[in-house]
Formats: C-alpha cells, structure tokens, sequence
C-alpha cells in the first residue's frame, strides 16, 4: 500500500472515531449533532471576531431556512446563543454564544485536545508543522469534495 493510500485510510477511520466521539457527546448532552457543529462553527467564528449570521451558518452546515429557524430555536431554549441586530444595520442578525454554549464547548473540546496534545507529545514541532500542512490539504481536499457533491447530477 502507497504512502498516500494509508494515510487515507487512516483519515478514514479517524473521521469514524471522531464521528462516535462527537455522538457519545450529543446523547449524553440531550443534543442533536447539527446543534454541537452549530456551537462548533459558532464559537469558531466568534474566536476570529466575525460573529455569524443565521444565512452564513445555513450555508456552513447546508441547512434549509425552515430548518437553519429550528436549530437555533433549540439552540435558544437551552440557553447556548442569542440572536442580536447588528448596531450598524438592525435587518441583519448575529448569533452570540452565550456562558452555556461556552461551557458545553469546553467540556466538548477539551478531553478530545487533551488526549491529541499527548498523542503529539513524541512529534517535533518540524513534524507538527509538516503534519499541520498536510491536514490543512486535507481539509481542502475535503471542502472541495464536499462542494462538487453538491452540484446537480446532468
């Protein structure tokens, strides 16, 4: 097997671990998994001070606009984001994380990075930043696979 054909099958079956990890997580919160990729991308935007607005999010996670309205209702009624105009023009809305969200981010993020900081600990930070490039390739990979699934079949 190629270099490049077990790397592959490896982000196979991390994407699998990672895909049980974030479902164990959901069930044990009372959460559906689109509600912690919300927080996720939320939380994400708001670090890089650009809070989203709910089209932006839809777009993130390829919702609909019923279901963008049903996810951040849920989202509301536990507590985790509000929605507030923005100062500049009031027709356009930001989602802001609120103490709960941050906290369920936290207990989310935190066990997983705990557990790949010591998986990295025997790697050099030369290895880590040729592993970071590579992942960085991979994600864009990803989103370009993503994005041609979703052009319409001829």
């Amino acid at each position: 097997m190629r270099a490049a054909d077990t790397l592959i099958d490896l982000l196979r079956r991390f994407n699998v671990e990672a895909d049980r990890f974030v479902d164990v997580f959901t069930r044990a919160h009372g959460l559906h998994r689109t509600d912690m990729n919300a927080v996720a991308h939320i939380w994400r935007a708001a670090e890089h001070g650009h809070p989203l607005t709910p089209g932006e999010l839809a777009r993130m996670l390829s919702l609909s606009p019923a279901a963008t309205t049903a996810l951040l209702g849920r989202l509301e009624r536990a507590g985790h984001i509000e929605r507030n105009h923005d100062t500049a023009d009031r027709r356009r809305v930001h989602l802001d994380m609120l103490p709960s969200a941050r906290a369920l981010a936290l207990a989310f993020f935190t066990p997983l990075g705990e557990h790949l900081r010591s998986a990295f600990d025997e790697f050099d930070d030369k290895e880590l930043e040729t592993a970071s490039r590579v992942m960085e390739k991979v994600l864009a990979a990803t989103a370009a696979a993503a994005d041609e699934a979703e052009e319409p079949v001829p």
